[in-house]
């Protein structure tokens, strides 16, 4: 599903990720993160695809929004555990989008 973002500016956090082969509890977790996360303040949206690289952006109203996210509790053990065993490898980047428009949405 294509998340349903305000107009700009706004920001998104591009996680990109290849996974290890010990995945075990990866999909609770991920699931997890993703209900926590909604929950947060300045949310704003998800989206996510997995193949053999993992992408899943999430929309943030600030930058402040997105430094609380970072700093959650269960947010923090997810991180430790994706170092520790569920990623071979992993990026982030944080983007200010200043425009986005679409098609059938």
């Amino acid at each position: 599903m294509i998340a349903q973002t305000p107009p700009p500016p706004y920001y998104a956090v591009i996680f990109t990720s290849i996974k290890a082969e010990d995945d075990n509890g990866y999909s609770e977790m991920a699931e997890r993160m993703k209900e926590l996360a909604q929950l947060q303040p300045g949310y704003l949206g998800i989206e996510s695809a997995r193949e053999e690289t993992g992408i899943t952006i999430s929309y943030w109203k600030d930058l402040e929004s997105i430094r609380h996210w970072k700093m959650n509790m269960e947010h923090l053990q997810a991180q430790r555990l994706g170092k520790e065993k569920w990623y071979a490898q992993y990026k982030l980047r944080v983007c200010l989008v200043e425009r986005d428009y679409g098609f059938g949405i």
